[in-house]
């Protein structure tokens, strides 16, 4: 009998034995993600909250503040990349269960200024299921318009996800 492919075992997110009628599989795995980009540092000082509805997509949303300005008062190009990058990356990362991607290359363009207000940052996979995923994400503001978009790669790294103290399930409330 032969044996099932390395790239078909997945490391299952912490506490999934005591999830009870919490979500499983890949559902599981999407929320796990999703606490895991709330509980990096990094978003302390970029509030935002990351959502994906399904495999290969993300969606984050937050609100641009005039403390993202740069002189011309308009929005720093290190959100457009921060938020694009993200939003790409989990993308990506929502097809592998078992490892931390990394990005390997960004290219960003920049289509109109970014404004103060509440914007949307959807990410896409493109392709690659081994060892590199493409993935691009486009920047959505108030008004449906497409503000920023951006492509990237991402490989697989060497740190296994449920190795991240954020990538846990919820236990259930103790009696």
């Amino acid at each position: 009998m032969p044996c099932s492919p390395a790239a078909r075992r997945v490391t299952q997110p912490d506490g999934t034995e005591l999830a009870g009628s919490g979500p499983s599989g890949e559902e599981a795995h999407f929320r796990a993600l999703e606490r895991l980009y709330a509980s990096a540092p990094i978003n302390r000082l970029f509030p935002s909250r990351l959502s994906i509805p399904a495999a290969g997509e993300a969606r984050i949303a937050f609100d641009v503040a005039p403390a993202y300005f740069h002189a011309a008062g308009a929005t720093h190009g290190t959100l457009y990349f921060k938020m694009l990058d993200d939003a790409a990356f989990y993308a990506a990362n929502s097809l592998v269960s078992d490892r931390f991607l990394l990005t390997t290359a960004f290219n960003l363009l920049f289509t109109k200024p970014l404004k103060a207000g509440p914007i949307v940052a959807e990410g896409r996979w493109l392709s690659g299921k081994r060892r590199v995923y493409v993935a691009e994400a486009r920047l959505v503001d108030a008004q449906g318009e497409e503000v920023g978009r951006g492509t990237g790669t991402f490989m697989r790294s060497a740190v296994p996800l449920a190795s991240l103290p954020g990538y846990v399930l919820p236990r259930e409330t103790e009696a």
